[in-house]
Parts: structure tokens; C-alpha cells; sequence
């Protein structure tokens, strides 16, 4: 994905209009993308939540399957932590908090392609990109027009 980010990002600077016709699609589809990953985070720390009151109901049920004597909130924490259940939901909720913040920076950095762009205009309008010109001379058209009134 992050090849995809990379070529959407990128502006060609000889086709300033054609970039600006895309640039609101490009920022529709990412920021599209953000809400959905964010949709998929929340869902992920969800799900991180029920496995997590599971194993706590489980362990205050019957805390010597877990080999505990005394139920406590800490003894919980750490018997909750170890569980395969858990270590396996906590890596799909880091794996969605990864896909969410690459997506929000994909937006952020659209956004700056548009900064970009509003640039480029400037840039043209004040005919950065228009070829070299030879400074004039004064001295040597006023020798000229001098010689001339001379003659």
C-alpha cells in the first residue's frame, strides 16, 4: 500500500491542470480509507475488550485453573495478558492502529500535495518556469542612442 501512497503523492509538474482535476478524488479516497480504518480500529479494540472481560469472568470463576490463591485486579492483568486469546486479538488491534495511522499520514500528506500545488500556480503566474531573458543593457543602449544623436 505504501508504494500506492507514494505514487499518488507524487505531482508532475508539467501537467499542473490534470493534477489539480485529481486532487480532490485523491483526497475523497483517502480520507475514505481513514474512516474505514478507523472503523476496522475501533472494531479490533472492541473485540480486544470482550476477550479481556472473557478471561477476567473466567479467572474470578475459577482462579485455580490459573493457579492463583488470591483474585486480584493486578493477579487478573497479568494471567489476561499471557492468554493466546489475547496475545492474538492485541496483534489484530496494533495491526489496525498501524493500517490507521498510515492512512491518516497518506491524508496529511494529500493535503500537503495540495499546498504543493496551490505553489506550483504561484510560481507559474509569476513565470518562474518562463526561459532565461537578457537583462538590458542600459549603458550600452544609451552609448547607442548617444552615438546616434552624434552621427
Amino acid at each position: 500500500m505504501t508504494n500506492e501512497y507514494e505514487k499518488d503523492i507524487h505531482i508532475d509538474e508539467s501537467s499542473i491542470d490534470t493534477e489539480w482535476l485529481e486532487q480532490p478524488m485523491k483526497m475523497f479516497k483517502y480520507c475514505a480509507l481513514a474512516a474505514q480504518t478507523r472503523m476496522d480500529l475501533d472494531k479490533a479494540k472492541e473485540a480486544l475488550d470482550i476477550v479481556k472481560a472473557e478471561i477476567d469472568k473466567e479467572v474470578r470463576n475459577s482462579p485455580s485453573d490459573y493457579g492463583l490463591d488470591k483474585v486480584t485486579d493486578k493477579a487478573i492483568e497479568s494471567i489476561t495478558i499471557t492468554q493466546k486469546n489475547y496475545i492474538r486479538v492485541n496483534n489484530e488491534y496494533i495491526q489496525a492502529r498501524y493500517e490507521n495511522e498510515m492512512v491518516l499520514a497518506a491524508v496529511r500528506a494529500i493535503d500537503q500535495r495540495k499546498d504543493a500545488l496551490e505553489n506550483l500556480v504561484r510560481l507559474h503566474g509569476q513565470q518562474y518556469f518562463a526561459g532565461p531573458k537578457e537583462p538590458h543593457n542600459i549603458t550600452q543602449q544609451r552609448n547607442k542612442k548617444v552615438l546616434i544623436r552624434k552621427t
